[in-house]
């Protein structure tokens, strides 16, 4: 080979080298929605056209054995190496996909934590989705940062590990090398501007179109079907669904609605008025149904005592939060336990 042949193939070999790595590591029970499209949005930014190879990006999926990772839907997904067959080093990140409750996930620290801390160690960013947050708590690799999160599991990683902020106003939070979403198409977003760090804004937001998805959205994107916008249209629903994200912000906080009216600079006749023409129960009843709803999504799928799940809603009495459940859903939180599927709502 002559010299200007090896001076082109070197530079051949050079472009060929992606501009960023992934290591991607689903816990049993994974969510299959972010999984999937965090995956496709690496694969469509990767190569020119659709042709799925890893030129601009690549990536990897592994476990802890080789074998099937069965996701939450019962999907299975082939993973054909284990954690200990890779260099942990050779990645830019480490991304684990949440399973299918936060008590699934944080029950696998044993066997995780020391695969999470070799990979902080060699350098290698750490990404948690959905409730893979948990997880990385638990090991002690959230010490000093912050986290986004999926809504639902706000209250409960509040009441196990008050000391770490959580960002509830984010659908994805990058705090230095420790870097966390809240799952769902979030995982689309996190993963265009990851490329867009490494590869480019032109080429992190290819094949958004094939996605069907019309943009990439930021951070600090407000979901209007959280604040119940697509019920409430009108220009007095705007109080409305602002007074519905701060109920759910201050879920196990004693404020009364008189003070979350002051909050939103109306009077509270004013607020239960609105809460009536839009919703068809005043701001206290809708607050009290909010708690009951999250109390019952808790008893289902976690294993936390009574007097627990009462502290994440704002009322110190057990019995009393036994006697309103009860109440509402026609069944005991023990019954509905030992049950182990819900009743309808």
């Amino acid at each position: 080979m002559s010299s200007i042949e090896q001076s082109n193939y070197l530079m051949h070999s050079k472009k060929q080298q992606p501009d960023v790595r992934f290591l991607l590591l689903p816990l049993p029970e994974f969510h299959m929605l972010p999984f999937g499209g965090f995956l496709d949005k690496l694969r469509l930014s990767a190569d020119e056209e659709d042709h799925s190879q890893q030129r601009y990006c690549a990536w990897d999926i592994a476990g802890l054995e080789r074998g099937m990772v069965v996701s939450s839907s019962g999907v299975p997904v082939a993973v054909q190496m284990t954690v200990d067959d890779v260099e942990l080093a050779h990645y830019d990140y480490l991304v684990v996909f949440g399973g299918r409750s936060a008590r699934g996930s944080m029950q696998l620290t044993e066997q995780y934590s020391h695969i999470l801390r070799r990979a902080a160690a060699q350098g290698v960013s750490l990404v948690s989705i959905d409730n893979a947050c948990f997880l990385f708590a638990a090991a002690g690799l959230l010490k000093d940062y912050s986290v986004a999160m999926h809504w639902r599991h706000v209250p409960e990683f509040r009441t196990i590990f008050p000391r770490i902020e959580i960002r509830t106003e984010l659908l994805y939070c990058i705090d230095r090398n420790r870097i966390s979403c809240a799952g769902g198409r979030a995982a689309i977003d996190l993963a265009v501007e990851l490329l867009t760090r490494h590869c480019g804004r032109t080429r992190a937001l290819k094949g958004l179109a094939d996605m069907l998805v019309d943009e990439a959205r930021g951070q600090l994107h407000q979901l209007k079907s959280l604040d119940e916008e697509t019920r409430i249209n009108n220009s007095s629903g705007r109080h409305v669904g602002r007074a519905i994200s701060l109920m759910r912000q201050l879920l196990a906080e004693s404020n009364t609605v008189d003070e979350l009216a002051d909050m939103l600079a109306i009077s509270r006749r004013q607020l239960d008025r609105l809460f009536k023409d839009n919703l068809g129960q005043t701001a206290r009843e809708y607050w009290a149904e909010m708690r009951m709803q999250h109390v019952h999504w808790r008893i289902v799928n976690s294993d936390h005592s009574l007097l627990y799940l009462a502290d994440e809603v704002g009322i110190q009495d057990a019995s009393y939060l036994c006697k309103v459940f009860r109440k509402r859903f026609g069944i005991s939180p023990n019954q509905l336990r030992k049950q182990g599927t819900g009743v309808s709502c």
